[in-house]
């Protein structure tokens, strides 16, 4: 089964295109392209239960402890790095307001736990007026929660004759019975219970590892060669249609289906691409472009609002686009940079970070943010707001 490890560039390509269309959305030049962040729980859920599988096929057992270093380093480098930066920036540059919130929410991001410090405190993701330059971090906190607990799950579940079946019902159901929570929360008058909570976006995730499971890659192969290309281009087309219309919480069937839907579709749409690589679809999905923005996905999320945050209330000569553009270009270099000097030394042992420097660089660098969360008098509540809904 060592197939699940092969590198796929139209996923890369997924990847380059969910986060365009976040930082578009956040840009206020895309209404639906908060749904980029859906797209990149599918393909965590895909990649990370297929690694997962893949091991305990060829091993027979999993790792956990062995899982869960490699994603401390590949995650925890460069958002210690955005987060350490952008609180001291918000000192430097930011209202008094951003600075007060960076440093409530700081202890709940190197928690993991950010989206339900927002839910706790009824924080809107939708209409807020508070700026929060972390705001954005709710989706790392459902991921490393979803990195803790699904290994686990697949951990005792998938060694055996029958695993990877179970592996399947389990997501399957777990998808369902998430759907049937997002419905009931989204009722609500404040929809960031469902929108941010873990048991409810745990849909996403557990669709991606639905898709990721031999049973359903089984069926996707058996799809002819001829009829994946426009069964992947529909798919493509439908993603691209709701990130052009869906308006946030005032779509109507939003957390009536809608946000399952999308990731139904989002998940078909990535395992066709993994087993039936030679379409068209993949050939134009894993270009140059797309691909770069993949490389840099992570990093370019990190870091996009603390710098729209503090840039665009700067550029407002430069009208909405013009402001937006110098936004994302300076979002795009911090992320480049990040990657090569932080992310990837960190992650592969390489260059500065080799044998233990790496580790203690980070945690030296988390020290330092412990040490402003701590040192930095907060603002007097109330002073400096600033409209978020103007900033998108």
């Amino acid at each position: 089964m060592t197939g699940r490890r092969v590198h796929i560039a139209a996923l890369d390509g997924l990847r380059g295109l969910a986060v365009a269309a976040v930082l578009l959305y956040h840009a206020g030049q895309l209404r639906g392209g908060f749904l980029g962040v859906d797209l990149f729980f599918v393909l965590s859920g895909f990649l990370i239960t297929g690694l997962l599988l893949g091991e305990a096929v060829e091993r027979g057992r999993i790792g956990l402890a062995s899982f869960w270093r490699r994603r401390a380093r590949r995650l925890l480098p460069a958002l210690t790095c955005v987060v350490v930066v952008s609180t001291a920036a918000t000192w430097a540059w930011g209202t008094p307001a951003q600075l007060r919130f960076a440093l409530d929410d700081m202890p709940w991001v190197g928690a993991q736990a950010v989206n339900w410090h927002y839910i706790a405190g009824q924080i809107g993701y939708w209409n807020a007026s508070d700026t929060r330059v972390f705001a954005h971090l709710w989706s790392i906190g459902v991921e490393w929660q979803f990195y803790l607990a699904w290994p686990l799950v697949v951990a005792v579940t998938a060694p055996g004759r029958h695993g990877e079946r179970i592996v399947a019902l389990l997501a399957g159901s777990g998808a369902l019975l998430s759907l049937a929570l997002t419905v009931a929360f989204g009722a609500a008058v404040d929809t960031t219970r469902a929108y941010e909570g873990t048991d409810t976006r745990a849909t996403a995730l557990l669709l991606g590892a639905l898709a990721a499971t031999m049973p359903v890659r089984r069926l996707a192969r058996r799809l002819p060669r001829g009829a994946a290309d426009p069964v992947c281009l529909l798919l493509a087309g439908g993603l691209a249609v709701a990130w052009a219309v869906t308006e946030g919480e005032r779509a109507p069937l939003l957390f009536e289906g809608g946000l399952f839907l999308h990731s139904l579709a989002a998940a078909a749409l990535v395992v066709l691409l993994a087993e039936v690589p030679d379409t068209r679809a993949a050939r134009i999905t894993g270009t140059r472009l797309p691909r770069r923005l993949g490389d840099v996905s992570y990093s370019l999320y990190l870091w996009h609002w603390p710098v729209y945050l503090l840039l665009l209330p700067r550029l407002t000569g430069l009208g909405d686009r013009g402001g937006a553009a110098v936004a994302i270009g300076v979002s795009l270099v911090a992320a480049a940079v990040t990657k090569r000097l932080v992310e990837d030394p960190v992650r592969f042992r390489s260059g500065w970070a080799r044998g233990r420097r790496g580790p203690v660089a980070v945690a030296a660098l988390a020290l330092t943010g412990v040490t402003l969360c701590v040192t930095v008098p907060a603002p007097v509540p109330g002073a400096g707001t600033v409209d978020i809904s103007q900033l998108r």
